[in-house]
């Protein structure tokens, strides 16, 4: 049985000073810290990948650097989708017998470390190399191609997709390692400089330096800890042009096939760590998955519904658009805070007790996605 023993994240922000290996250095450090085990116990590697260090074995170096020797050393690519698709990896290894003890890393200092163009060029090579990037297309562009045409099916505005962005700063303002801690109104965010349109500049994830670990151990620890109940996998598209339809983004498949593994139903869940590199990332994905009917995310959330006090908690470390956005860390976030919260270790963050979590993340323009239920025990 994989289970989840230990998470631990640096401050993100602008870390000026520290490289990509520092950073994953220090929340290896962490988290081997939390798991109360040494260095030479970890028998398995897994690496998310960094734009601003494009290693072709980026594991191995790290392996290398911080004194590893891992049976099993893995690099992975997957966008966004990267740290739950590393967690379901994880996982399998521990259940095939292959593994023992599997650390899942991941860092960048991408803020610091790289210029805008760069990042900004770097990002938009997710498009098509022939049908996209010829006109000069961005990751903020296509996701505001997508949010023109999911509003007009759905009818959800801009004062909507705002007030997500509002919650998740409100969800920010408790974390000390949060990257944006200031309290923002839905007239910030309508009133912030236009990305894309319909995107304002607060209804995009910010651009930040952090690291995230997370151990995967085959024994349960003796403490109050989670499990990886089950995880799932779908994609339909790679690049925004060839998606089939503004309705099924492949977010569904890969639940289903969590919920499968699991054995349990959606409505058994009463957590949520959900993708949010954009407003529209997460409204679509609340409601693709069903946690929400279409059209009424923004209303759910005006509700308090997706509050720290409400009935299903959503990123309570406010998510990518308000804790940061470190690369594949930036998604890894979502289960470090949901490991937190489901092992009663979040400090004067704890929510009132949880059983079971979905984490949802998606890769690209809504192209890979991976789902993973995470139950306490």
């Amino acid at each position: 049985m994989p289970y989840l023993t230990a998470a631990a994240c640096t401050p993100f922000g602008d870390l000026k000073g520290l490289h990509t290996i520092d950073l994953m250095a220090e929340a290896a450090d962490e988290a081997l810290s939390q798991a109360g085990i040494e260095p030479g116990q970890i028998d398995g590697l897994l690496c998310g990948y960094a734009v601003n260090l494009p290693h072709l074995m980026l594991a191995s170096l790290f392996a290398e650097r911080y004194g590893l020797s891992p049976s099993y050393a893995h690099g992975i690519q997957m966008g966004g989708a990267t740290g739950a698709g590393m967690l379901m990896l994880a996982g399998d290894l521990i259940r095939a017998g292959r593994c023992q003890h599997v650390l899942v890393l991941a860092g960048e200092n991408r803020l610091s470390g790289m210029s805008r163009d760069a990042a900004i060029s770097a990002l938009a090579q997710v498009g098509d190399p022939v049908y996209e990037l010829p006109h000069g297309t961005t990751v903020p562009s296509y996701y505001a191609l997508l949010a023109s045409r999911y509003m007009a099916a759905t009818g959800l505005n801009e004062p909507d997709l705002a007030a997500l962005a509002v919650l998740m700063r409100a969800h920010a303002m408790k974390h000390p390692q949060a990257h944006y801690r200031q309290p923002i109104t839905v007239e910030d965010v309508l009133q912030s400089r236009t990305i894309a349109s319909p995107l304002k500049l607060l209804d995009c994830c910010p651009i930040s330096d952090g690291a995230v670990a997370l151990l995967v151990s085959a024994k349960h620890p003796g403490r109050p800890t989670a499990r990886l109940r089950g995880a799932g996998q779908g994609h339909r598209h790679q690049h925004l042009s060839a998606m089939r339809a503004a309705e099924d983004f492949g977010a569904r498949e890969s639940l289903a096939r969590a919920l499968q593994q699991a054995g349990c139903d959606l409505s058994d869940v009463d957590y949520l760590g959900i993708y949010d590199s954009f407003t529209i990332t997460l409204a679509i994905l609340l409601e693709d998955l069903g946690l929400v009917p279409r059209g009424q995310s923004a209303k759910l959330a005006r509700s308090g519904y997706f509050s720290a006090e409400g009935d299903m908690p959503l990123n309570t470390h406010g998510g990518l658009l308000s804790f940061g956005h470190s690369g594949v860390a930036g998604g890894m976030a979502h289960i470090a805070e949901c490991y937190q919260q489901l092992s009663q270790s979040a400090g004067e963050r704890q929510i009132a007790a949880r059983q079971l979590a979905l984490v949802h993340a998606d890769g690209g323009v809504l192209s890979a996605h991976v789902s993973l239920l995470i139950e306490a025990c």
